[in-house]
């Protein structure tokens, strides 16, 4: 398991994550929370290379504003 990054912000129903450095998950990567619950699913890679932000969709059940300034973790 290793660190995705954290919520920064949410929009348009995508909860907003910047990543860690340049090794980032890939679209399609499913995410966890703190706690080892899915929370959604990568759907975009976008911003700077060094650095990127991904767009995860939330899975039906996340409450999204809860999100912000989580760590969200991938397997």
């Amino acid at each position: 398991m290793y660190r995705v990054g954290q919520v920064v912000r949410t929009a348009q129903g995508l909860a907003v994550v910047r990543s860690d450095d340049d090794d980032h998950a890939d679209v399609g990567t499913i995410v966890l929370d703190d706690s080892l619950e899915e929370v959604g699913r990568v759907v975009d890679v976008f911003g700077p290379v060094d650095r990127p932000y991904l767009a995860v969709t939330p899975d039906d059940d996340v409450h999204l504003p809860g999100l912000v300034s989580s760590t969200l973790y991938a397997r």
